[in-house]
């Protein structure tokens, strides 16, 4: 390895380190100020968005293993935010709803750390929104958590197109 590659990827590995600080702090900003893990704010936010929506489906949104949601849903329930509610016509499926204290404390949680790249992302030119695409997805794929529990999902699995503040629209 040439001593100029060395320098690059050690400035690529230092990138996703800064990035995995500053989820970390906006999800421990969350804790402290609402009591609340990323995940379970990203339960509430997904519950105000589509509605009531069942385990699997919230699993997917979040890219967390079915197993992991339910702890995540369970703490939820145990703190009055949601509850679980039988699907009329198949007893078997259980949605998740919003309880009213869950709803009002949704509507002060802060925009998450991903509108705001979303949003950064989308101002960006398309050929420079796919050249990170193409770099992010080639890094998952030498990280290779396929076979982890808990490891997140395929990142391209729910993700659509994406709007920049101007309304027009690019891909990841």
């Amino acid at each position: 390895m040439s001593v100029e590659n060395e320098l690059v990827i050690k400035e690529i590995v230092d990138a996703i380190r800064r990035l995995y600080r500053a989820v970390y702090l906006d999800s421990a900003k969350m804790s402290r100020q609402f009591g609340l893990t990323g995940s379970q704010s990203g339960v509430l936010r997904n519950l105000v968005a589509h509605g009531p929506l069942s385990s699997v489906a919230l699993s997917r949104r979040l890219y967390v293993t079915p197993s992991n949601i339910t702890g995540v849903i369970d703490r939820l329930e145990r703190k009055g935010l949601v509850e679980r509610v039988r699907k009329e016509g198949d007893r078997r499926i259980a949605l998740i709803t919003l309880t009213e204290k869950g709803d009002e404390l949704s509507k002060l949680l802060p925009d998450p750390i991903e509108k705001k790249l979303i949003s950064e992302l989308g101002d960006l030119e398309p050929e420079h929104v796919q050249l990170l695409s193409m770099a992010m997805n080639q890094i998952i794929n030498l990280i290779d958590t396929k076979g982890v529990e808990g490891a997140p999902m395929d990142l391209n699995q729910e993700i659509g197109p994406i709007s920049n503040k101007d309304g027009h629209q690019g891909g990841i």
